[in-house]
C-alpha cells in the first residue's frame, strides 16, 4: 500500500513538471525550437530609466507649447522620474495578448544602427499604430511611438519621442490632439531636456 502510494506521489510529481513546461514550435526546416515572438520591452525599459535616473536625481528643462502657440521653459530640479515617463508605458506592445498583431520590419544601416518598427496589423484595435526602436548593439538610441484612439465620442491621437545617449535618457517629447464629440479640437506639446 505505501509504494501505490509513492508511485502516485512521483507520478502526481512527474505530471506536474511536464505541464510546467510550455511546448516549443519546432520548424519544418531545423528540429530546433524556435523562441517565442516578444516585441520590444518598452515597459523593461522605461522602468530600468525612471530608477536610474530617480537615484542620480538630474534637473530637467521642460517646455509646454501654450494655446496660444507660444512656449513656456522652466527648469525642475527634482522630478518623480516613474511619473515624468508614465506616459510612454501606453507604447508597450510587450504583452502575451498582443503576440501576433503587430508586423516588424528591420533594417541595419552601415553604422551599424538597427532599426525595428512594429506596426499594427489591419483589423486590430490597441492604441499603439506603430513603434520604432533605433539601437546601436544592445543600447537603445532612441523611440518613437504613434498612439490612437478614434470612437464617436472621441479622437485622440499622441507622438512619442524618446532620445538617448549611450543608452541613456536624454529628452523626451510629446504631441497630440484631442478631439471630443461636440467641442473643439485641442493640441498640445510637452517636451523634457535632463540636465
Amino acid at each position: 500500500m505505501r509504494s501505490a502510494g509513492c508511485a502516485s506521489a512521483v507520478l502526481l510529481l512527474l505530471l506536474t513538471a511536464a505541464c510546467g513546461e510550455q511546448e516549443q514550435p519546432v520548424t519544418a526546416s531545423s528540429n530546433r525550437p524556435t523562441p517565442a515572438l516578444r516585441y520590444f520591452d518598452v515597459s523593461g525599459f522605461i522602468s530600468q530609466e525612471a530608477a536610474r535616473l530617480n537615484q542620480q536625481r538630474p534637473a530637467v528643462e521642460k517646455q509646454v507649447q501654450l494655446r496660444t502657440g507660444g512656449l513656456e521653459t522652466t527648469r525642475v530640479p527634482q522630478v518623480d522620474w516613474t511619473k515624468e515617463l508614465q506616459i510612454f508605458q501606453q507604447a508597450d506592445i510587450n504583452k502575451p495578448a498582443l503576440r501576433g498583431t503587430y508586423a516588424i520590419d528591420s533594417l541595419t544601416t552601415p553604422e551599424g544602427l538597427t532599426k525595428r518598427t512594429y506596426r499594427r496589423l489591419p483589423g486590430q484595435d490597441f492604441p499603439v499604430e506603430q513603434l520604432t526602436v533605433v539601437t546601436q548593439g544592445p543600447t537603445v538610441q532612441s523611440l518613437t511611438a504613434t498612439l490612437a484612439q478614434d470612437n464617436p465620442l472621441v479622437y485622440s491621437q499622441k507622438k512619442l519621442r524618446l532620445q538617448c545617449q549611450n543608452g541613456q535618457l536624454t529628452s523626451y517629447r510629446v504631441d497630440g490632439i484631442q478631439k471630443l464629440i461636440l467641442f473643439d479640437s485641442v493640441r498640445y506639446s510637452a517636451a523634457g531636456k535632463v540636465l
